[in-house]
């Protein structure tokens, strides 16, 4: 019984508290600012209206998309298949450059001569590394000479 007094007790204090903030709501209201952005406002109010809708409709969209378990699978799946090929290029490449590094420095007792350049120069490989570098190496010099 203590109780539903008490409840009723909060329910008049709250209502006092509502009451006591209308004549403070009909000042404002009185004052010409007030007034003048309400008329801004009811003006506006198809313009708002529109941009809630687009809104509401982007929202439903990004929700929808979202929580499409089978499209974000989908979307990650295309992704990877993109990444794929790259990531396999790139850890040959470093594994060659890693086995390449680790003969290099197995071999560091033997010298390479003249006629072991010479004998390597013959090598398709290294003929296409050569034309390589020699391409990038014109390319290089044009680009630094069109900035001076």
């Amino acid at each position: 019984m203590s109780q539903t007094t008490q409840q009723a007790a909060e329910e008049v204090a709250s209502t006092a508290a509502v009451a006591s903030q209308q004549p403070d709501v009909l000042d404002q209201l009185m004052k010409p600012e007030i007034q003048q952005s309400l008329n801004v406002l009811v003006e506006n109010l198809p313009k708002l209206a529109e941009m809630t809708t687009v809104l509401t409709k982007t929202y439903d969209l990004v929700q929808t998309v979202a929580n499409d378990h089978v499209l974000i699978n989908d979307l990650k799946g295309g992704m990877e298949e993109f990444v794929k090929p790259i990531q396999d290029k790139a850890k040959g490449i470093a594994q060659a450059a890693i086995e390449a590094s680790d003969r290099s420095q197995a071999e560091t007792s033997t010298t390479v001569g003249l006629f072991g350049l010479l004998k390597m120069l013959k090598d398709p490989q290294v003929q296409k590394a050569l034309r390589f570098a020699q391409a990038f190496l014109e390319v290089t010099a044009e680009r630094q000479q069109q900035q001076k």
